[in-house]
C-alpha cells in the first residue's frame, strides 16, 4: 500500500490516502501509468505549492507520482507570496516550491534574499476566469450581462484572494484597473472590490472553491484549472491575464533526490498529460537564474 500526505495550510496535519499501486483517485482514473514496476526511490518530497493547484495535486499529480516513483508526497498549499514568507522563516521543511507567478521567486533569489533559490523554470499557464455558483440567483445575469455590472448588484457575494500574499489577488486588482480604464470608470475597482483587504471578499486561495460550491459565494476569481477540475461554470473576463506556474528546487532542500524525481515527473510525458487534464497548458521549461546550480539529474533541457 502506497501513501501520500497532504499538509494543511495553517497546521501540519497529515491526511493519508491509500492508492494501493492503482491509478484511481476520488475523481476517477488519474492517467494510464507505466506498466513497469515503480522506481521505489523511497523517502518523501515536501512541496510548497500555489493554492490554486490543490485539486490538481491531491487528485491527480501526487497519486500518480507516488505510484511511479515510490516517493511519499507532503504538500503545503497557499498563496505563493505567503509561502515564500514561510520558506524564509525556516520553520517548515520544504524541498520544492511551485508558484503561480514568476515574480514570486524573486524574494528567494540572491545573497540579499538568503539564497533560498538559484533558479526557477516555467511549468505551465492558466487564464484568470470568473467562476460562479450555478444555483446563485445571479447566475443568469452573469451569463447575459457584463460581469462588472453584475458584481455591483445588491447582495452579490464575491470571493478573491489577498493581494499581499497571493499573485491572483494582484491580478484581480489589475483586471479591475484595466477594465475601469477601458470603460472610463476610475471608480470601478473601488465599487466592486472595496478595500484591498475587504474581509467580506478576501479568503485563503485554497478555500475559495469550497466556499463557492457550498453557496457562501455567488462568484469568485479563479484560474481556469481550478474551475475545470471542480466543474465550476465560468465566464471570461475579456482581458488576457492569468497564472504562469513555475517550479524550483530550493537550495535548502533536505531530500534532493526525491525533489529531483518530482520535478522530472512534472516535465515527463505523463506529467504533461496530467497538467493538461486539469486545465493547465504545459510549457517548455524556460530556466531563469543560474542554471548551473540545478541539482544533478534535473531534466529541464
Amino acid at each position: 500500500m502506497k501513501v501520500y500526505k497532504l499538509i494543511g495550510t495553517s497546521t501540519m496535519t497529515a491526511v493519508l490516502l491509500a492508492s494501493c499501486g492503482a491509478s484511481k483517485t476520488a475523481s476517477g482514473n488519474v492517467s494510464t501509468l507505466p506498466a513497469s514496476k515503480p522506481l521505489d526511490i523511497g523517502g518523501v518530497v515536501r512541496v510548497a505549492y500555489a493554492g490554486s493547484l490543490v485539486g490538481a495535486m491531491v487528485e491527480k499529480i501526487a497519486p500518480a507520482f507516488q505510484a511511479q516513483d515510490g516517493v511519499a508526497f507532503s504538500g503545503l498549499p497557499g498563496g505563493s507570496t505567503g509561502l515564500v514568507n514561510q520558506i524564509k522563516s525556516n520553520t517548515t521543511a520544504i524541498d520544492v516550491f511551485i508558484s503561480a507567478a514568476p515574480s514570486a521567486n524573486d524574494p528567494l533569489m540572491g545573497s540579499a534574499n538568503g539564497n533560498y533559490a538559484s533558479w526557477y523554470a516555467t511549468l505551465g499557464s492558466a487564464p484568470l476566469v470568473i467562476g460562479y455558483n450555478p444555483s446563485s440567483k445571479f447566475s443568469s445575469d452573469l451569463k447575459t450581462k457584463p460581469w462588472y455590472q453584475v458584481m455591483q448588484e445588491p447582495g452579490f457575494l464575491l470571493g478573491r484572494t489577498d493581494p499581499k500574499i497571493d499573485p491572483k489577488g494582484v491580478l484581480v486588482e489589475k483586471l479591475l484597473s484595466l477594465e475601469g480604464s477601458k470603460l472610463g470608470d476610475k471608480n470601478l475597482s473601488q465599487a466592486i472590490l472595496g478595500a484591498p483587504e475587504n474581509p467580506s471578499q478576501v479568503f485563503p486561495e485554497e478555500t475559495l472553491v469550497a466556499r463557492l460550491q457550498t453557496g457562501q459565494l455567488d462568484a469568485g476569481f479563479f484560474y481556469s484549472n481550478e474551475a475545470a477540475l471542480a466543474h465550476i461554470p465560468t465566464v471570461s473576463t475579456g482581458i488576457a491575464l492569468g497564472a504562469t506556474f513555475t517550479v524550483t528546487i530550493l537550495n535548502i532542500a533536505k531530500d534532493q533526490k526525491q525533489a529531483v524525481a518530482f520535478v522530472n515527473f512534472l516535465y515527463s510525458p505523463l506529467g504533461a498529460r496530467l497538467l493538461s487534464s486539469v486545465g493547465i497548458s504545459p510549457s517548455r521549461s524556460v530556466v531563469v537564474g543560474d542554471k548551473s546550480k540545478e541539482p544533478s539529474g534535473v531534466l529541464l533541457g
